[in-house]
């Protein structure tokens, strides 16, 4: 390794500048901002970009936009995102999460939980992965002030430092994890293809195509519900724990490792391959999946309803359970509980209805869906794979451990 220098933020080489944020780029926001009004809203048209669609990924998440009219979104053309615009949470749960605005609309905002790093005199992709590195991020965290809701100010985020190598170097960083990013992301997308398929057969098979003489039947008689749980007798020492917020639509955001003496009181359902979880509480947030192959010290918590198919293809199971029109049927009957929070009973899925088809359509379509998830099981796989050596070479790429060049 060549000669190196101390900063605030670790050791880089010796050729490398450290440039301020001042110095670098623009920093904007919606400071002193009121909101919106309902009236404001639109199904269509410009669209504001909050901490909910900015998930540490260099991809933002686009399931849940907010649009405004034109007339408000028009009102603040200084915070108007363009191609190439690196946004950081700054406020809430998602606090110092990156993301990188890549065009995808035409027209789009902020709301007040984000700002901009725009204007980027280097590369913005490296700029991402700066902010998103170890270094990066432990150098933003440091900053976090607030009292009851955490914060980082805008005011002090111009004080931050980072590496500024040649050109030529970040853009040959940015472009190696960049390449990464993308097959993780490609990998993400042929699931998402993969299920949407699964569900569309689903449909046309036993929705549209349903006979008025298949017999009727209870999810009860076919399942279990909650059958394996932790006891005082457990040998294992740690668990890798699975809370509902760290599930949703079938991906699994990571899991949190606990020594089981000390492991949260929900932390006791047992699960095995190719149990259907679905959370018990709040529905409509689609907190559910269904669990591959899983090791003996993944634990998951108590507010899912662990569904064990017995007698009946779990994919079935799976795609009735969490289609449209039944996550909105299970959220009415979870906003009408006793209880402090909507919530379902494990007896509330056991009860549900479906028509029963013939054997030979039900087992056509095991016999896809299998196929279907086994390659889903196998891109999550590669996805881990890919994630972890992205993690791994994202620190030595921005210290200059790795030194890479770039040919383009």
């Amino acid at each position: 390794m060549s000669e190196q220098q101390d900063t605030s933020f670790g050791k880089i080489p010796k050729e490398w500048n450290v440039v301020k944020f001042s110095d670098a780029l623009k920093i904007k926001g919606r400071i002193g901002w009121k909101g919106y009004k309902t009236s404001d809203l639109r199904e269509y048209g410009p669209v504001v970009i909050g901490g909910v669609n900015i998930k540490s990924n260099i991809y933002l998440d686009y399931s849940t936009l907010t649009h405004l009219s034109r007339e408000k979104y028009e009102e603040s053309p200084e915070i108007m995102l363009k191609k190439g615009d690196v946004l950081l949470v700054t406020r809430g749960n998602g606090i110092g999460d990156v993301g990188r605005f890549n065009g995808e609309y035409h027209e789009a905002t902020i709301n007040p939980s984000v700002v901009i790093f725009s204007d980027f005199s280097g590369d913005s992709k490296f700029l991402y992965y700066f902010l998103s590195s170890p270094q990066g991020n432990d150098q933003i965290m440091s900053m976090e002030g607030g009292s009851s809701i955490p914060a980082l100010y805008q005011g002090l985020l111009k004080t931050l430092a980072l590496p500024f190598p040649k050109i030529n170097t970040q853009k040959a960083i940015a472009s190696i994890l960049s390449s990464l990013d993308d097959k993780i992301d490609l990998l993400h997308r042929q699931n998402q293809t993969l299920e949407a398929m699964a569900e569309t057969l689903f449909r046309q098979w036993f929705v549209e195509e349903a006979q008025e003489d298949w017999e009727t039947a209870k999810i009860g008689a076919f399942c279990k519900t909650n059958t394996l749980s932790v006891t005082k007798d457990t040998t294992l020492k740690t668990i890798r724990y699975l809370d509902t917020g760290s599930l949703t639509e079938g991906k699994i955001d990571g899991f949190q490792i606990f020594e089981m003496s000390s492991a949260p009181s929900r932390a006791r359902r047992i699960v095995k391959h190719n149990d259907v979880l679905i959370s018990t509480v709040r529905p409509n947030q689609k907190h559910y999946g269904i669990i591959k192959h899983p090791d003996e010290d993944i634990i998951i918590s108590t507010g899912f309803c662990v569904i064990t198919c017995e007698k009946i293809n779990p994919h079935f199971i799976y795609i009735f359970l969490t289609s449209k029109e039944m996550t909105e049927y299970l959220h009415s009957i979870a906003e009408a509980s006793t209880t402090t929070y909507p919530s379902l009973k494990p007896s509330d899925l056991e009860i549900l209805e479906f028509k029963l088809p013939p054997d030979a359509r039900l087992n056509a379509f095991s016999e896809y869906a299998d196929n279907a998830w086994n390659k889903i099981e196998y891109n999550h796989n590669q996805i881990h794979t890919l994630q972890k050596f992205r993690d791994t070479l994202l620190p030595k790429l921005m210290n200059g451990e790795v030194r890479v060049e770039y040919n383009k």
